[in-house]
């Protein structure tokens, strides 16, 4: 027999996940971007990478990996890399940690997805390490295809993003991933040719 509220209480916390909202705007949109939408958009955008370029990873753990590498913010919270509260930033690994121990709690009968979670943290593994560095590269793509509307909003974000911002905040997280560090090299190029359109300031 299947425990019905198990699944009800499942179905509950992937709703929750549906709930968080990104300082990011779903592009072309007048809303912000929720984490289900981030990580479905994160584990197509890695398998439609994988496969058209032949890259040599195991996809079975990259999808487990995208699915699973926020969840702890159904907890947490999601934390903007660019928020002036340096409180906030800096309490994130305690609450993401805190956020896991509740999840383990309530979830136990799916060690599957706790060890994914574990394995993604522990970054031990060129999969964990690609998805990883597309998750940083992944926002800056839709900001770029959204004219930069965000990266300009300073109202929203408290700070005048710019190019040396994101690449201070990006380029050794994306590195860990030599795969992805020769794209998103390619990709900075494109960013250099359109500042003025997409900042504010350089």
């Amino acid at each position: 027999m299947f425990d019905l509220q198990k699944i009800y209480t499942y179905l509950h916390f992937l709703d929750e996940f549906r709930k968080i909202k990104r300082v990011m705007y779903a592009t072309w949109e007048d809303r912000m971007e929720n984490d289900m939408e981030h990580s479905y958009q994160l584990v197509m955008l890695a398998w439609y990478l994988i496969d058209s370029y032949h890259l040599s990873f195991d996809m079975n753990r990259i999808m487990r990996y995208c699915l699973v590498h926020d969840l702890v913010e159904v907890y947490a919270g999601d934390t903007y890399i660019y928020s002036q509260d340096m409180e906030h930033l800096s309490s994130k690994v305690h609450r993401e940690e805190q956020a896991m121990k509740q999840i383990k709690e309530r979830f136990h009968e799916f060690p599957e997805m706790l060890s994914y979670i574990e394995q993604y943290e522990q970054k031990n593994d060129p999969e964990a390490l690609f998805v990883y560095s597309l998750d940083k590269i992944i926002p800056v793509l839709n900001c770029y295809m959204d004219d930069g509307r965000i990266w300009k909003d300073v109202s929203l974000t408290h700070i005048a993003v710019t190019l040396d911002k994101i690449r201070e905040n990006k380029d050794e997280k994306i590195r860990k991933s030599p795969e992805l560090y020769e794209f998103w090299l390619q990709f900075v190029e494109v960013l250099k040719a359109n500042q003025k359109d997409l900042f504010l300031s350089k």
